[in-house]
């Protein structure tokens, strides 16, 4: 054992899968050495915006990636010191008093809960559209209305992560981050006052008070239980693992960012892909509760600093439409049968910044955060002859996805939330040069990392290490901020922005800000039938 090298396990329950990372904690770049991963699917044949999976089918599919991690012929090298496990949030394990799952999950995604969301909006802060409908305290009010023999069996409510977390150690603590996507977060703690409030209005002598329920909330490095004996043998791990710490529990968005290794006050990770997605670290500077935008998400890093989410459902795929469109069209005239992204980049970059005079809307779908309740809007305007160049057209398409999104963060830093610099992760990175156009466009400097696809397990990973660092020496001081600084990266590609485009594109984006103003009209017009 004692010339073993010391290394840790991430866990990811997302969505579409299950993956188990080995990670090297003497190395300072926590290298990734082993990889193994499970896979389930969906419940079937459920009605259209349902969705749902089995918790049983993550247990198997957690042994399933460990067993692959363990057969890696480097295994044997290495000493399990800890685990961290992470998962998509917004879930709803429901657990009863023998710690058995009872019913099905339902996920983030499932659309069951619209108005049992605006309905706990309503209630929490007087307006009916603050409160995401996949916060799982909706759910769980769903499912007091609509399943009440099965509420009424509950013992412990938690999510995806969190079952897992339950399995591993037989304790119900959770981190801060997915927690805050179960329930409102207060100082470290879920709202008292919302809790009562739910209670008041909801409350049954059948079912449990939801504050009894949820998961206690623990910060990154604290005490969050340890792996018990009935799992190492579950999962025919060493039993020299007994006992070690595991990581409190976290949601993907906060594990995520720690992946990116975004700690510190005023650091942004925009995502671009089918949606769009920017968390922005918050500070002492600005009053959490005085940021009501429906625009605008409230969760938790897992050291508990306040994360803004500024969410768009129209990503990228206007622009993946578009440039698809015009890639095909080339394709046909060139008879080459080119990937149409490819063929058609260089023209993007090479597009002057107003894009010849072009102005997008992406609107093809409903989106919430801006008001905008149908889809089917997506609309391209300023069309002459010497502007309608592929190029321009795909350009302008990605731009007003950018626009959108820089609305959200421009209502941050009107509220004094600090954005310092921006981490880009997600499709467009895979053309770094489109870091640039980020960067003029949001006016801030902007890094890319060195990619992983596994940026939520190896996050895990990392909050792992963190853990059994403060497990192993109780009196190191070194802060969560700190300790993701001490950790070594390789070079990133970072840009600065550059005036001239810069100016030009805060022009397109004001006039884009007008047209927004209209989109009502052409909705109304769009679904009317004249």
């Amino acid at each position: 054992m004692g010339d073993k090298k010391k290394a840790v396990l991430g866990i990811d329950n997302g969505t579409q899968g299950l993956t188990a990372l080995l990670v090297d904690i003497d190395d300072p770049t926590l290298p990734v050495i082993a990889t193994g991963e499970g896979s389930y699917g969906f419940v079937p044949n459920l009605a259209s915006g349902c969705y749902e999976q089995q918790a049983s089918d993550w247990d198997v599919a957690l042994k399933t990636a460990i067993q692959q991690v363990m057969a890696h012929p480097a295994f044997l090298n290495y000493q399990i010191v800890a685990m961290g496990v992470a998962g998509q949030m917004h879930g709803h394990v429901l657990v009863d008093s023998g710690g058995k799952a009872i019913g099905t999950v339902r996920l983030w995604c499932d659309a069951r809960n619209q108005a049992e969301a605006e309905e706990l909006s309503e209630l929490f802060y007087g307006r009916p559209d603050n409160l995401p409908k996949r916060v799982t305290a909706a759910r769980w009010l769903w499912t007091m209305r609509n399943q009440p023999e099965l509420a009424e069996s509950v013992d412990f409510l938690t999510t995806p992560a969190g079952w897992l977390s339950f399995r591993l150690t037989n304790s119900k603590r959770l981190g801060i981050g997915d927690s805050s996507g179960m329930f409102p977060m207060g100082t470290k703690n879920y709202r008292q006052d919302l809790l009562q409030k739910f209670q008041e209005r909801y409350g049954s002598e059948k079912v449990r008070p939801l504050s009894e329920l949820l998961p206690e909330v623990v910060l990154c490095g604290d005490d969050a239980g340890n792996l018990t004996a009935e799992a190492v043998s579950w999962l025919g791990l060493p039993k020299e693992t007994i006992g070690i710490p595991l990581a409190a529990a976290e949601g993907d968005q906060p594990a995520t960012l720690v992946g990116s290794l975004i700690g510190h006050a005023g650091m942004a990770s925009l995502s671009f892909g089918t949606s769009v997605c920017a968390n922005l670290v918050g500070g002492s500077s600005e009053d959490p509760a005085m940021i009501i935008s429906p625009g605008v998400n409230h969760f938790s890093a897992v050291n508990g600093q306040p994360i803004y989410m500024v969410w768009l459902r129209n990503g990228t795929t206007y622009f993946n439409t578009v440039v698809k469109s015009y890639g095909s069209a080339s394709a046909a005239i060139d008879h080459e049968d080119r990937n149409a992204f490819d063929s058609l980049m260089p023209q993007i970059l090479d597009a002057p910044a107003d894009c010849g005079g072009l102005l997008a809307m992406p609107f093809m779908d409903d989106e919430p955060g801006l008001g905008v309740t149908l889809g089917g809007t997506a609309t391209l305007i300023g069309w002459n002859p010497n502007n309608a160049i592929p190029g321009n057209v795909c350009k302008a398409a990605l731009l007003s996805t950018m626009f959108n999104l820089k609305k959200g963060v421009d209502y941050l830093k009107q509220n004094r939330v600090s954005v310092s610099e921006i981490f880009l992760s997600g499709g467009l990175t895979k053309t770094p040069e489109m870091g640039q156009v980020v960067a003029d466009v949001f006016e801030l400097p902007v890094h890319l990392l060195p990619g992983s696809e596994e940026g939520c397990s190896w996050g895990a990973a990392v909050l792992a290490k963190y853990r059994w660092q403060k497990k192993s020496n109780p009196a190191d001081q070194q802060d969560w901020p700190d300790f993701l600084k001490s950790i070594a990266t390789k070079q990133m590609q970072s840009f600065s922005p550059y005036p001239p485009d810069s100016a030009i594109y805060q022009t397109s984006y004001r006039k884009y800000d007008q047209l927004l103003k209209l989109q009502p009209e052409l909705q109304q017009l769009m679904n009317s039938s004249c």
